[in-house]
């Protein structure tokens, strides 16, 4: 099932996307997203007898978290090798604000702050229900699905402070989307980014250090874990630099594209 967040011009409103997505991502001909009374991390899943069709909506971020997005650091082994880091013995945890989400095609703003802004494609975990202490075998109860996310991330800032928070909390450094899947099995998933239609990325989930049940037990083992927080499961090799202007899209098997234009933030 694919849970989506739209908006037809007025306030945001949940559906389900019917219908295929082929290999490339991109929902059949034929798709239509049937409207959800509420949202269904909080009232269930209660279908409308609204439908629309997909080129009559925005699509929003899948999920708003109410309080937080939790990253993993260097969570491929050869990620942290490109970028002169060890391969971490546990996970490497790291929190943006809910503040820098946006959906899909909403521009990502290079601040005046940094000087060298990287994409970073990863599996996004998007948690269901309150949870603490989950054990790795019970991960899936908590687990309302997955989507794609960019861990934006300002290089420069994060040598310079030596710790992660400015870097990766301006404003539209998560971007979310396109749609939640909640059936999914995550153990090897491809996932790549595009910058300007040129790969840059091309890894699998299958070469996360820490996969996804272990990076629950672990992160809800820290911090109660909350309906609508989200888990970025960490990025494979070949981050780099983008510019404004950029075209950034970053693809998972499975679930689908997520588009963002990079755009000149003003001081």
């Amino acid at each position: 099932m694919r849970i989506t967040r739209f908006t037809t011009g007025e306030d945001p409103l949940y559906g389900v996307l019917t219908g295929e997505v082929d290999e490339n991502g991109i929902p059949e001909d034929d798709a239509v997203i049937v409207g959800l009374n509420g949202d269904p991390l909080y009232v269930g899943l209660h279908l409308s007898s609204k439908e629309y069709a997909l080129d009559d909506v925005r699509l929003l971020s899948p999920v708003l978290p109410r309080s937080k997005v939790v990253g993993i650091g260097r969570n491929y082994a050869a990620h942290a090798k490109e970028l002169g880091n060890e391969t971490p013995e546990e996970p490497l945890l790291f929190l943006k604000p809910n503040t820098s989400v946006i959906g899909p095609d909403d521009p990502i703003f290079y601040p005046p702050q940094s000087s060298e802004v990287h994409y970073e494609g990863e599996l996004a975990v998007v948690i269901g229900r309150i949870c603490r202490d989950v054990p790795a075998a019970q991960a899936a109860e908590v687990i309302q699905g997955y989507t794609v996310g960019n861990d934006v991330t300002a290089r420069d800032l994060q040598r310079k402070d030596g710790q992660f928070t400015r870097a990766k909390g301006f404003d539209s450094f998560c971007p979310l989307g396109p749609w939640i899947e909640t059936e999914l099995d995550t153990s090897d998933l491809r996932l790549r980014t595009f910058v300007n239609g040129e790969v840059r990325q091309d890894g699998r989930t299958s070469d996360m250090v820490f996969g996804v049940p272990e990076l629950v037990e672990y992160v809800s083992s820290v911090m109660t874990l909350l309906p609508g927080d989200v888990i970025l499961t960490g990025t494979p090799e070949g981050v780099g630099p983008v510019e404004p202007g950029d075209e950034i899209e970053v693809s998972i098997e499975g679930i689908g594209n997520l588009t963002n234009t990079v755009k000149k933030r003003e001081a």
